[in-house]
């Protein structure tokens, strides 16, 4: 049976005498919109995304666009500039700044709608804390779009324990979302930059391109320190 919805001459002779019903038009989507003009201009972009160019290249390529279809060009361009826009005032940190306890509320629960905020509670004179200063400070100009912070722990949380250092707490919107105390949820001194970026990714404040964990999670490593030690105990035991 021949498809009432084809785009044939003898369906449109059928659709004019009554017979056939009027096609449906499809919606046209996002992206179909998208596709359409990417279609429109693949030959004159040399190959090159259009996701990948800036307004420059888009008011040029805009000159080349038949009448036809420079609404639609035009419409992608205003939704290509809103994403400009909006990553340009995501993208505004790129550093780690100090607070004390007067700046916490307004810098961490205030910081703003979908804003991730990294904290690292640290103290001077802990090896493991001055480590993580340095990863922390290349993460941050690696991922400009969270904001990372740290303080010291006797200016934000009075008797704070040194054992509990160094601290990592991860907001958004002012809610705690995750929190690594202490030297263990580190892996000690041990950890790596990209170790310390996968934990961070996990909680959600950071979109990492790692495809892996670098290594076995902390508890992972200790599970196998625990049974290799009960192992070794054996054996000791079978000597005497």
């Amino acid at each position: 049976m021949q498809d009432p919805n084809a785009d044939t001459e003898w369906n449109d002779v059928l659709r004019a005498k009554g017979i056939l019903p009027p096609k449906e038009e499809k919606e046209i989507t996002e992206d179909d919109l998208v596709a359409m003009v990417e279609n429109t201009i693949e030959n004159k972009s040399k190959g090159k995304d259009m996701g990948d160019m800036g307004l420059d290249e888009l008011d040029e390529m805009e000159d080349d666009i038949d009448e036809e279809d420079e609404r639609m060009f035009e419409q992608y361009r205003r939704q290509r500039m809103a994403e400009m826009r909006e990553t340009q005032q995501r993208s505004k940190f790129g550093e780690v700044r100090e607070i004390s306890k007067s700046d916490w509320v307004t810098e961490v629960n205030k910081a703003g709608e979908g804003i991730w905020v990294i904290v690292h509670v640290f103290k001077d004179g802990i090896p493991l804390c001055k480590l993580m200063n340095q990863h922390l400070s290349n993460l941050a100009r690696k991922f400009p779009q969270t904001k990372f912070l740290r303080s010291v722990s006797s200016l934000c949380i009075p008797n704070y324990p040194d054992k509990n250092l160094p601290t990592v707490f991860v907001y958004l919107e002012g809610d705690m979302k995750k929190q690594f105390v202490g030297p263990l949820a580190f892996g000690g001194m041990n950890i790596k930059q990209d170790e310390l970026e996968w934990m961070l990714s996990q909680t959600g404040a950071i979109a990492t391109d790692l495809e892996e964990a670098p290594r076995p999670a902390v508890k992972d490593v200790m599970n196998i320190a625990i049974r290799e030690s009960a192992i070794n105990g054996d054996d000791s035991d079978d000597d005497y």
